[in-house]
């Protein structure tokens, strides 16, 4: 039996979309074109791939399977040739990820690339939908405070940040504290007013759950630094931030934990980018330079 690649490419492309509209726009194909490769695949397998719904279609325990032992060497086959036939360094970079994490981490490691020739586009945002759009060839790089789970991603962890709970010395009521009860007459200064990063500090140091809301909320971490640094309260921020200011005598650990809370960021390309793509050199070089 003789199935071609084509066929093969369409098929991962629909198992991945969920959908047979959404997978002709990512292979620059018509919509009939995919159906008819999806038809001619169940043909020459000898059973159905998809079950058809009123909204996309849904893998069956056989297109589940196929996609499992096809998805890698497609995407192999697709990243090499992609290296063969493009010119890696040449193409514009399209860049996404949190905010204070590019501009104070990232955009300094690839400065030398840039000066260099290579062509860089950043977005901000949010995990989920920067995914989203690294999914949709919106993006080619993303940089993720989670860990990613969907398919078709190459995800490499890249960077452990730690977290400081800080403010000015003024603040400090005596030596760093091992309970939350003697920071009550702090103003709180958070990067969302759910505070999540503080929640999860208050409950790795403290062992409590956190029981009062911001008094500021500032949506960038660059923006919450200033902040305390002007002696508006306290926060918890990631030591990469805050770390200058603490070595300067500027800011001052409220709490000294012996193993402060720390998150894994993530490097996340589509598993169809060449290792000599424009997205995998980036990749590599902030891997490189960051990585623990």
């Amino acid at each position: 039996m003789s199935v071609s690649l084509d066929l093969l490419r369409s098929f991962l492309a629909v198992h991945r979309a969920g959908s047979v509209t959404a997978a002709a726009e990512s292979l620059g194909l018509s919509q009939p074109t995919v159906t008819a490769h999806l038809k001619a695949l169940e043909a020459a397998l000898g059973r159905p791939l998809f079950e058809r719904q009123a909204r996309g279609v849904h893998p069956t325990a056989a297109g589940d399977e196929l996609a499992r032992r096809i998805a890698e060497p497609i995407d192999v086959l697709q990243g090499l040739v992609t290296d063969e036939l493009g010119e890696p360094a040449a193409a514009t970079v399209h860049l996404g990820g949190p905010s204070d994490f590019l501009c104070d981490q990232v955009l300094p490691v690839l400065a030398d690339r840039i000066a260099g020739g290579l062509q860089l586009r950043t977005r901000f945002g949010l995990p989920d939908d920067l995914l989203d759009a690294l999914l949709a060839h919106h993006l080619d790089v993303v940089i993720s405070s989670t860990r990613p789970r969907r398919p078709g991603l190459r995800v490499t962890p890249l960077y452990d940040e730690t977290f400081a709970l800080v403010a000015v010395p003024s603040w400090l009521p005596g030596a760093p504290v091992s309970s939350p009860e003697a920071l009550r007459r702090i103003p709180l200064v958070a990067y969302g007013e759910e505070a999540p990063i503080i929640r999860r500090y208050w409950r790795s140091v403290f062992g409590t759950r956190l029981s009062r809301t911001a008094d500021l909320v500032v949506p960038d971490l660059r923006g919450v630094l200033a902040a305390v640094r002007a002696g508006a309260g306290m926060s918890v921020l990631p030591t990469y931030l805050c770390e200058p200011a603490l070595r300067s005598g500027e800011l001052t650990l409220l709490a000294d934990p012996e193993l402060p809370p720390l998150n894994t960021l993530y490097a996340v390309i589509r598993a169809d980018a060449g290792p000599r793509s424009a997205a995998g050199v980036v990749r590599d070089e902030l891997i490189r330079r960051l990585s623990s």
